[in-house]
């Protein structure tokens, strides 16, 4: 088993957890392969950090599987922003700690 963090990412939690839900238990080479077609910001960070998992182990993308993809909360930017009347109101720019874990796939035998 080998495990991979990335901490302070500037992207909201809710938003990375939606892509972490879809490749949680996929083997790695098919997670990586359907990360790269997504559209979301969150996918390519997210197989970035499985690829570096799956290298800190010293394996193939083939032969192991995402056992854990978790996306934990981190401290949020808080912002102004100049509004009308001299106001001013706050803008919140959160991030994101995410942690991968991948294991070698047990093999099934009937």
């Amino acid at each position: 088993m080998s495990k991979a963090t990335l901490r302070f990412i500037r992207l909201s939690p809710t938003k990375a957890r939606l892509i972490a839900r879809e490749v949680q238990g996929m083997n790695a080479e098919l997670a990586l392969a359907s990360l790269e077609f997504m559209p979301n910001k969150a996918a390519k960070i997210i197989s970035k950090v499985i690829a570096s998992a799956v290298a800190n182990g010293d394996y193939e993308p083939e032969e192991v599987v995402i056992t854990s993809c978790r996306v934990d909360k981190g401290p949020v930017l808080k912002r102004f922003r100049p509004r009308a009347r001299g106001r001013a109101t706050p803008i919140r720019k959160p991030t994101s700690h995410i942690y991968v874990e991948v294991a070698e796939e047990t093999k099934k035998e009937n």
